[in-house]
């Protein structure tokens, strides 16, 4: 079965991005916005115990981060992706790598570039006329991000949460 790992934002920054995921996303209705931490990977129902065990000793050692949004921005020529710039912190940064060593071991597709998206598989044409518009969005936002998520894929593509893993020792 497919996992991933993602923290979701609050609901305020959720809902800007759904107004345009709604007309931009075609994965709008399969999971809510978010931020990947560590992309789909197979996984037997026999592993995921101890996954879990080692996502829970993860996030004890991970203390509760910042997470700002300065901006939106574009993975294009690459990929035309737009998306919320969410700031790479340290933490952010160290959750990320402890996510991809140990029995999680697994080397990223891409460069890891903290970020929500907006909008994806878009025209040339499209993705250059949302993004002109989009770049200019005024979005200065901070909050405390206290938890990640590990998710698995339903068999019509959709994400749900498998279990919720909350940040630092204090939150058993």
């Amino acid at each position: 079965m497919k996992y991933g790992i993602a923290l979701f934002p609050s609901k305020k920054i959720q809902d800007l991005v759904n107004s345009y995921r709604k007309r931009y996303d075609p994965n709008y209705a399969l999971v809510p916005p978010h931020l990947t931490l560590k992309s789909a990977f197979e996984v037997t129902d026999e592993d995921v115990p101890r996954i879990t065990e080692e996502l829970r000793s993860i996030a004890e050692i991970t203390p509760p981060m910042k997470l700002a949004i300065r901006k939106v921005s574009s993975f294009s020529p690459v990929n035309n992706v737009i998306y919320l710039k969410v700031e790479p912190t340290e933490q952010l940064l160290q959750l990320h790598d402890r996510l991809h060593n140990g029995s999680l071991n697994s080397a990223p597709e891409y460069s890891f570039v903290p970020h929500i998206t907006i909008g994806q598989k878009l025209s040339d044409d499209e993705h250059s006329d949302v993004y002109e518009s989009l770049k200019m969005l005024d979005v200065k936002h901070e909050e405390t991000i206290d938890r990640f998520h590990l998710l698995y894929q339903l068999e019509n593509g959709s994400w749900t949460v498998h279990e919720t893993f909350l940040l630092g020792k204090d939150c058993k």
